[in-house]
């Protein structure tokens, strides 16, 4: 189970070509002018490495062949992945255990980190430096396998060639997810883990800190697309969104390159996640670097995380603190001594070997004057420049990820593993191997090998190497940070780690403290580098969190990471962080001024406070002063100015009006069921009480004064008898209606919150309101009616004619309840209860005042006027007679 290289190797054989002897011959296509590393061998093994950025715009001139296009900017990290190839075939050819029948030898060209370079590339591999001479050019090629490439785009293309003729392709840091899909790409293995685990990762960095609005980056290419689109789906999962997502051109082009910058400058984002190649990302760094942009946390993929090309000084701290996630790294045994080989002078054919040479040392192998792209004349290469003493990422150890990579796809490791397997007498590996030694290549079905591979599981260097059912490696990456080192160049330092074997909800670990944020420091770095400390980290939010109290509103138009925040409104609340709505409060319940939690309502009701106490001092004091006037009345019962009045009349209204004004007081208090059944009934009857003692008064007086014309017996129809007859039954009539009101509708306690949502008003429901306003109806008729006949006695003779008097009160009566009405349809809460209870006081009062303030007076301050002369005259003798 442990055979990735020895299956590979050994188990496809590629009918290419094929050589007959006729005269005619088979020229291959002049692919020999792409430069590259090459070694003859029984088994070949391509190699496919971007080790220059970018390549110049094609030629459109199509009136001639195009010569081969022209790749730039060359990359020492990529060359050295190429070199570690050149080592892991070497070592194996070394071992006299591993293959002795069989020699293994590689044609290693440039990919260009282009499609079309990378088959132009792939081209070039298979095709056999000599001429067939075979009508169908059908050979079999020693081509057996290719690593790389690099860039997922170039990979599946490279793949879907190679299908055909049943060659496998390892890659060593393609990571698009596509290439999951087994039935598009069958013969395609990678050992570098799949971007749907760095994109889970990168959500899980990404919610830990807690960024909600970012912003995306990537180059132009299935390994971005394909990334990002599993990452947008991943942060609607967690509620993140993206301000931005920015494509940069395969093809350099500077005013995309500008425009992308603006964004990123505009953008109110401040965490960048990138999923592009560093040959991509140069251009876009360099103007980032140059207008000296600072304060954006980027994110970076596996690509570029470690690239070597952004490491120098000039970088920073345009790129200080970018956080993101590197392959696992790995020793290789005797790496750095093979790098050390590589020299013009030993390869004095090979131009990448000069290009190399040039980009390290700053030189030229031409003797005319040449300078660089800023006109700096270089100096002429000698070839005896010494590697190994001039710092670079070539040679840097500590950074071996990809080129750890590319030697486990070189399979010296694996290969070790087949001479422990072809001992094993029940192997299935061991037959397939042994008939590849005795009888040369076999030819192995692909789906026999996709399952082997899928299934393997080994152990090299502590590194647990198996595959899931994608045919992809376990998900184990190093959080890496970018900081400022000694020399002031950038060094990626390892702070954390995230491993899918670790379980569910365990993969990722991080080491805070030990990350250097964009522009900010930790403890760590205060102590290494003596720099002021802030340990904030970086915030990107599109709006501000929602404190409690308030909730998200979205605005049209914009993710929903961007909202403005509204306070919740009277009676909702929320208690937690950006809530997405608020919470109605329970009915008899209410939001604090916070808006933060539902307390209990305010139970509102004319109680004996400020305005119960006075209310209830002032009807008390009401009361006491018409038992006062009872009690004068009662003491002068016997002098004229009593007797005129009708004695037992002027009583009866006293009592009433006293229990008119103690019965103010049953308004005051919670409102229970027998409260608001009393308040109404004994209001209703005791003011009817009073306006019919009143009535009787004024007709007594009306029919007095018609008695006083010969030969009239009116007064006999109006005697005590007849007068208490009358005060019963106007009383009786609202004593029924009342009795009715009660039995049908009843008054009864309610809570009212229409006026006031935030207090609950106790109050008395009326319960009928035609019941209620005939109460109040029936006390208007019998005041009109003492009006209309007080109204018209009024001009009778005599010097105190009691029918002014009643005549004023009344209109101060009905004045008072008419000017109740709308006072109390408005007055709000308590005080429509209040304003009731004035309207009982200020009638009482008037009828008191009224009709018994000129009787006291003259009873009590003006006795000489209390006589029957000086009460009616001479002339009202009779008169004086009808009312004794």
């Amino acid at each position: 189970m442990h055979f990735l290289f020895v299956w590979i190797l050994f188990g496809f054989t590629s009918p290419l070509l094929s050589v007959e002897n006729t005269e005619n011959a088979c020229v291959h296509q002049d692919l020999s002018d792409l430069p590259g590393f090459f070694a003859d061998g029984d088994i070949v093994i391509g190699g496919l490495f971007p080790m220059h950025y970018r390549i110049a715009e094609p030629d459109q001139n199509l009136t001639y062949k195009p010569a081969t296009p022209r790749c730039h900017g060359f990359d020492t990290r990529s060359f050295r992945w190429a070199q570690t190839m050149r080592l892991a075939i070497k070592d194996v050819n070394a071992n006299p255990i591993l293959l002795p029948k069989v020699q293994l030898g590689y044609k290693i060209h440039d990919s260009c980190a282009t499609h079309v370079a990378a088959l132009r590339a792939t081209l070039s591999i298979f095709n056999e430096p000599k001429e067939s001479s075979s009508k169908m050019c059908s050979v079999h090629s020693s081509l057996k396998m290719i690593i790389g490439d690099s860039g997922s785009s170039q990979s599946a293309v490279v793949s879907r060639l190679l299908q055909p003729f049943k060659i496998p392709m390892i890659s060593y840091f393609s990571t698009c997810s596509c290439f999951g899909n087994r039935q598009e790409f069958p013969t395609f293995f990678r050992l570098v883990p799949s971007d749907d685990h760095q994109v889970k990762a990168i959500a899980k960095l990404v919610k830990y800190f807690g960024w909600k609005w970012v912003a995306a980056v990537s180059e132009d290419d299935d390994y971005g697309r394909y990334a990002f689109q599993g990452l947008f789906e991943e942060f609607r999962k967690i509620g993140v969104c993206v301000a931005y997502y920015e494509i940069i051109p395969k093809v350099y082009n500077r005013k995309r390159i500008l425009e992308i910058v603006d964004v990123i400058k505009k953008s109110t984002a401040k965490v960048v996640i990138s999923f592009a190649g560093e040959g991509e990302l140069y251009p876009l760094f360099s103007e980032y670097a140059y207008q000296n942009i600072t304060g954006i946390q980027w994110i970076a993929s596996e690509a570029w995380v470690t690239a070597s090309l952004f490491s120098p000084g000039e970088f920073y701290p345009s790129l200080g603190g970018i956080i993101g996630f590197a392959i696992r790294r790995g020793e290789i045994p005797g790496l750095k001594d093979f790098l050390l080989q590589v020299n013009p002078t030993l390869n004095p054919n090979n131009s990448l070997v000069k290009e190399f040479w040039s980009t390290m040392f700053g030189c030229s192998f031409y003797p005319l004057n040449v300078s660089d792209e800023s006109g700096k004349m270089l100096p002429f290469c000698s070839g005896h420049e010494s590697l190994e003493e001039k710092y670079s990422t070539y040679l840097d150890m500590s950074n071996t990820r990809v080129s750890y990579n590319v030697y486990k796809a070189g399979a010296l490791r694996t290969a070790q593993l087949y001479i422990l397997y072809t001992s094993h007498p029940l192997s299935s590996i061991h037959i397939v191997v042994k008939q590849y030694s005795e009888e040369g290549p076999a030819q192995l079905p692909t789906p026999y090998l996709q399952q082997y591979i899928q299934n393997v599981s080994f152990t090299i260097m502590g590194e647990k190497i198996s595959f899931d059912q994608s045919g992809d490696p376990i998900a184990s990456y190093d959080i890496i940070n970018w900081q400022k080192g000694l020399d002031g160049n950038i060094k990626f330092v390892t702070v954390g780690r995230y491993d899918t074997s670790n379980g569910a909800g365990k993969e990722l670990w991080i080491h805070e403290d030990a990350i250097i944020w964009t522009n900010h420091q930790t403890k760590a770095s205060c102590e290494r580098f003596s720099i002021k400390r802030n340990e904030k980290v970086p915030t990107s939010v599109c709006s501000e969190s929602c404190h409690p109290g308030t909730r998200k509103g979205v605005r049209r138009g914009q993710p929903l990471c961007c909202f403005d925040c509204l306070p919740c409104t009277d009676g909702e609340t929320s208690n937690q962080t950006d809530s997405i709505e608020c919470t109605q409060c329970p009915s008899d319940f209410w939001s604090n001024a916070e808006r933060t939690e539902c307390i209990p309502k305010e139970i509102e009701f004319l109680a004996y406070d400020e305005i119960g106490a006075s209310l209830t001092v002032i009807a008390l004091f009401g009361a006491c002063l018409t038992f006062g006037v009872l009690g004068i009345f009662l003491y002068y019962k016997s002098t004229p100015i009593v007797r005129v009045n009708n004695s037992e009349l002027s009583f009866f209204i006293l009592i009433s009006l006293a229990l008119c004004f103690l019965c103010s007081i049953a308004f005051i208090g919670e409102p229970a069921d027998w409260s608001c059944m009393f308040r109404h009934t004994v209001f209703s009857v005791t003011f009817s009480l009073c306006i019919s003692c009143i009535l009787g008064k004024t007709v007594v007086v009306l029919m007095a004064f018609k008695a006083t014309q010969p030969g009239s017996t009116i007064m006999k129809w109006f005697g005590p008898l007849q007068q208490r007859i009358m005060i019963f039954c106007c009383t009786f009539i609202q004593i029924i209606i009342c009795a009715i009101w009660l039995i049908s509708m009843p008054p009864f306690p309610v809570k009212n919150t229409k006026y006031n949502n935030s207090k609950i008003i106790l109050e008395c429901h009326v319960g009928s309101a035609l019941a209620f306003w005939c109460v109040l109806g029936y006390i208007g008729v019998l005041a009109c009616m003492c009006f209309v006949l007080a109204f018209l006695a009024r001009k009778l003779p005599g010097n105190f004619n009691e029918a002014k008097y009643i005549t004023f009160s009344m209109l101060i009566f009905c004045s008072v309840w008419l000017a109740f009405i709308p006072a109390y349809v408005s007055s709000p809460g308590k005080y429509t209860v209040a304003v009731e209870i004035f309207a009982i006081l200020a009638s009482s009062f008037g009828l008191l005042f009224c009709i018994f303030a000129p009787k006291c007076y003259i009873i009590l301050l003006k006795p000489e006027k209390n006589t029957k002369k000086g009460i009616l005259g001479k002339s009202n003798t009779n008169t004086y007679n009808a009312f004794n």
